[in-house]
């Protein structure tokens, strides 16, 4: 009976089945056929921050997923602008689903996490010829030497000016280095921490949750 107990243990894995589910009245089922291939689940990547380690999984039909255990980088992508930097992942902030996930620094989908700020400060520096962030505006010109460019593209760069608007939330995570982002893609899945930045309605309503989260 020992033998009997020990093999099960072993040979039982995660099942996605509804066979062992009682009817709707509330009635039981008879099982009448074991488990089956097609029916498997498979523990949870529980993705963490840190040097790029991923393995590959043999799926149905010959097909892979790739299975993130760790991921440091991201693409990101600054929706009002057009724009898509790889920007390294800071920190996780705030997880609707579940605050463990929060204090275990686990990257899932729809997650809000911490991304560096410096490829997309880069980038509206050289396309608008502005720098992000109010404080910045204000620390010494002299510092900085300005790069020449030839009367073409200063034209462009003149005429772009005008449009270059930033929200004032966003404009403020600037100075602080960091922003804002949600994570779209499924790292256990694709082996892919990929997003797009907070901004507008959607920026404030995490700002508030955060606020709310580090108030309790």
């Amino acid at each position: 009976k020992q033998w009997y107990q020990r093999r099960v243990a072993i040979t039982a894995g995660i099942s996605r089945d509804s066979v062992h589910k009682r009817r709707k009245t509330g009635g039981k089922r008879p099982i009448v056929r074991k488990k089956r291939k097609f029916e498997l689940g498979r523990p949870a990547a529980n993705t963490k921050m840190g040097t790029k380690r991923i393995r590959p999984v043999r799926t149905m039909g010959g097909n892979k997923k790739f299975r993130a255990l760790r991921l440091e980088t991201g693409n990101f992508a600054w929706a009002s602008e057009g724009s898509t930097r790889k920007a390294r992942i800071m920190d996780v902030v705030y997880n609707a689903s579940n605050n463990e996930l929060v204090r275990t620094k686990t990257l899932v989908k729809n997650c809000i996490v911490q991304i560096d700020a410096t490829p997309f400060r880069q980038w509206y520096e050289a396309h608008y010829g502005v720098t992000a962030g109010r404080k910045k505006k204000n620390e010494d010109k002299t510092t900085v030497e300005e790069v020449k460019k030839s009367n073409h593209v200063q034209r462009k760069i003149d005429a772009r000016k005008g449009e270059c608007k930033i929200g004032q939330l966003l404009d403020d995570q600037f100075n602080t280095g960091r922003l804002y982002a949600c994570v779209a893609s499924r790292p256990g899945q694709s082996g892919r921490c990929d997003g797009y930045i907070l901004e507008g309605r959607e920026l404030e309503f995490y700002l508030k949750k955060i606020r709310m989260k580090k108030s309790k």
